[in-house]
């Protein structure tokens, strides 16, 4: 065992060397920004519009990015597809954005609970205050991958400057017990990201406010997370269309919702619809097949059963 408690055997270029800082020395998050040297003469308004010009550049920055984005969703969906599970590593803001992507899945998607795992240096009191030396233990990274993560599962670390010493021991233990590997940096030149099997870097360049990667690297992680877990839920099946059929109603407002869906799926009338949903006891993709296929609620159920949960290809097989 090595000092911060992590086994020596690693694959091939794991660990990252601790005390050589030249991989990861001054990423452009620590670089001082010319365009905001300033601000602390603006006025309000003016302050405010200089952020707003700076935070501009994000999109485009995650928009470079896409294509590695595209390969970790399609690693995710592999996992998810064969049993497996996604875990979100993080410290800081990082962290704190993965903890919040996981908890929307479920009400969102209706997911499995436990298909979306995030693991924030510093537990749940980093959730509320900074715990900021918890993100230099990388014993803790790797521990909490070899306890919760199997062979076959994806880990996507979360880390601005692509150092952070937690996200970098949980992507090793990743790759030894054999799961899926990802990095959502804001530091091109990092040597992690040769080390993954999806490197998403955002180069989203100096910060407005020097290190604060809370701002343009925090926005541009919640785009690209917002972004990969939407995918993943597109990919399984848990929409039709551009709608959201595998929702869980559990207040008024979610049931109005559900009503609304599958009016705009089927142009059926506002009393059809809350039929057919209290029919299928609130399911709203069996209702949806009942109503687009028109066949009874027993089958349109069989066909969602037998197309893995697809609306498409449930109504494909009942219409062939």
């Amino acid at each position: 065992m090595n000092r911060n408690g992590a086994p020596h055997h690693s694959p091939a270029g794991w660990p990252l060397p601790r005390g050589d800082h030249t991989a990861h020395e001054e990423p452009p998050t620590e670089r001082r920004n010319p365009h905001t040297t300033d601000i602390d003469l603006l006025n309000t308004l003016d302050l405010l519009q200089r952020l707003n010009a700076e935070d501009r550049s994000v999109p485009e920055a995650v928009g470079r990015a896409l294509p590695e984005l595209a390969h970790a969703v399609d690693l995710a969906v592999a996992a998810l597809r064969s049993g497996g599970r996604v875990h979100y590593v993080g410290a800081g803001t990082s962290g704190r954005l993965a903890v919040l992507d996981a908890a929307e899945l479920v009400p969102t998607f209706n997911t499995p609970g436990d298909w979306f795992v995030p693991h924030l240096a510093g537990g749940e009191p980093a959730l509320y205050e900074a715990v900021e030396n918890a993100e230099d233990d990388a014993g803790a990274g790797a521990a909490a991958i070899e306890e919760s993560a199997a062979a076959g599962d994806f880990v996507m670390g979360l880390a601005a400057s692509g150092g952070t010493p937690y996200v970098l021991g949980a992507l090793e233990a990743a790759g030894r017990i054999g799961a899926g590997t990802g990095l959502v940096s804001a530091n091109p030149r990092c040597r992690a990201i040769a080390l993954v099997d999806a490197a998403i870097t955002v180069d989203t360049g100096p910060e407005p406010v020097t290190g604060s990667t809370r701002m343009k690297a925090g926005t541009a992680q919640k785009l690209v997370l917002t972004s990969f877990s939407t995918a993943v839920m597109v990919r399984l099946g848990h929409t039709y269309s551009n709608l959201m059929v595998s929702m869980v109603a559990t207040n008024a407002k979610l049931r109005a919702r559900t009503v609304r869906i599958l009016r705009e799926a089927t142009g059926a009338s506002v009393e059809t619809c809350e039929l057919a949903l209290h029919e299928t006891g609130g399911e709203l993709k069996t209702a949806l097949v009942h109503l687009l296929a028109e066949v009874d609620v027993a089958s349109a159920s069989t066909a969602l059963a037998e197309a893995d949960g697809y609306v498409r290809e449930a109504l494909r097989a009942l219409r062939s």
